[in-house]
């Protein structure tokens, strides 16, 4: 099922990461997903019951930029 929020209040949703870059409906992987996206980082933050739940504990998909990479290095 498809997120279906008010499109105003999708306009004024940001990621509530340091970025706070704007939300796209859907996930990466499937467009139609029950989520939001952030159009920076990459987080998905889950739409339950019709509600953002904009918690960076609960996103997922975290694209990694290779900083972890150093960690071993």
């Amino acid at each position: 099922m498809a997120v279906t929020l008010d499109a105003q209040l999708l306009e004024i949703l940001a990621c509530p990461s340091a970025d706070h870059a704007p939300l796209r409906a859907g996930s990466p992987t499937d467009p139609d997903a029950d989520a939001l996206t952030c159009t920076e980082c990459g987080r998905v933050y889950p739409v339950r019951d019709g509600i953002p739940v904009l918690l960076l504990d609960e996103a997922t998909g975290l694209v990694d930029s290779g900083d972890s990479s150093a960690d071993g290095a």
